[in-house]
C-alpha cells in the first residue's frame, strides 16, 4: 500500500498536508498512513506493547498494522468513530476473539515483554492477568458475593477467610463495599446498573490483573453512576494499568492519560491526552476531536 506523503510548499521546502477529507478517503481506499505517535510515550514503563498487529475477520481486515505502547499505571483512552475498530483491538488483548473461527491475526502483543499470541500460552491464565468490563454489565446471576469471588472459585479456593477478604477488598476498591455490605447474600440482578457495573470491577479485579481493559463502560449508564465509574477510574490507576474504549470524548478527555485515534482499523496518532485534544500534530485527530467528522 503506498504510504500518504506530505505535500512540499513554499521557497523553504515546508510541507503542509492534504485537505483531511482527501486523506481520509485515501485511508478508506485502501492506502496506509503512518501512525504519528508522540515521543512522550518513550519515557514511561511499557506494560503492553502491540507490533504490526493486524487481524482479518475471513476476507475482511480490520485492524491494520497497529504498533502502540501502552504506559503501566495509566489510563489509556482509544477514541474513533464507530466501526474503526476500537473494540476488536481491545478484545485481541485478552484473546476474546479468538472464539470467532474465522479471525486471523498478523504480528504479536506483548505483555510485560512476552507474547501473549506465542504458542503454548495459557489463554485462561492470560485472562487472569488482564481483567475485562464490557460495555453493558454482565453480573451472573448469582450472589454479590459469589458473583466477586468467582475468579478464586474457578482457581479452586475454598478457603473462607480468604475468599471473604478478597471480596472485601475487591468491593472497597470498586467503591461499592458500603452500598452492598448488609446485601451480599442478595443477587447481584437486583442492583441498579451503576452498581452492577462497579460489581463487574470488583469481579474483575479480585484476580489481581496487570491490566484492566474497559470496553465504553458507561455507554449504558446514567451520569451519575457514569461520574462513579469515572472517579473510580481515578483511584484505580497506578494500582492498574487502564485501557478504555470510549465513544464519548469529553470522558477520554477528563479521564485518561494517553490517547490513541484510530481510523477504519488503523491507529492514526498517539500521545499525551492534553496533546492530542489541544495541540494534535495531525489535522485529522484536529478535526475529529473537535467534532468536524466522525
Amino acid at each position: 500500500m503506498r504510504e500518504l506523503q506530505p505535500i512540499p510548499v513554499g521557497p523553504r521546502g515546508d510541507t503542509v498536508h492534504e485537505d483531511v477529507t482527501d486523506r481520509l478517503a485515501r485511508i478508506a481506499a485502501g492506502e496506509s498512513a503512518p501512525t504519528e505517535t508522540h515521543p512522550e510515550i518513550e519515557s514511561e514503563s511499557i506494560v503492553l506493547e502491540m507490533r504490526d498487529f493486524c487481524l482479518s475477520y475471513g476476507t475482511k481486515q480490520a485492524l491494520f498494522g497497529i504498533n502502540m505502547k501502552v504506559a503501566r499505571g495509566k489510563v489509556t483512552a482509544i477514541i474513533g468513530p464507530s466501526g474503526c475498530g476500537k473494540s476488536t483491538l481491545l478484545r485481541s488483548i485478552n484473546r476474546i476473539n479468538d472464539l470467532l473461527p474465522t479471525v486471523r491475526i498478523r504480528g504479536d502483543m506483548l505483555l510485560d515483554g512476552m507474547s501473549i499470541y506465542a504458542p503454548g500460552v495459557d489463554v485462561i491464565e492470560l485472562r487472569k492477568r488482564i481483567g475485562m468490563v464490557f460495555q453493558k454489565p454482565n453480573p451472573f446471576p448469582m450472589s454479590i458475593y459469589e458473583n466477586v469471588v468467582y475468579p478464586l472459585r474457578i482457581d479452586g479456593e475454598t478457603n473462607r477467610g480468604m475468599l471473604d477478604e478478597v471480596c472485601e477488598r475487591s468491593l472497597r476498591r470498586a467503591a461499592l463495599w458500603e452500598e452492598v455490605k448488609d446485601r451480599l447474600r442478595e443477587n447481584a440482578l437486583g442492583l441498579s446498573g451503576g452498581q452492577q457495573q462497579r460489581l463487574c470491577i470488583a469481579r474483575a479485579i479480585a484476580a489481581d490483573p496487570e491490566m484492566l481493559l474497559m470496553d465504553e463502560p458507561c455507554s449504558a449508564l446514567d451520569p451519575i453512576a457514569t461520574t462513579k465509574i469515572e472517579n473510580l477510574m481515578e483511584e484505580l490507576k497506578g494500582q492498574y494499568s487502564i485501557l478504555i474504549v470510549t465513544h464519548n470524548l469529553q470522558q477520554a478527555a477528563r479521564t485518561s492519560d494517553y490517547t490513541a485515534f484510530m481510523y477504519l482499523g488503523r491507529l492514526i496518532e498517539y500521545g499525551p491526552t492534553a496533546n492530542i485534544f489541544s495541540n494534535p500534530h495531525l489535522v485529522e485527530t484536529q478535526e475529529y476531536v473537535t467534532g468536524r467528522f466522525g
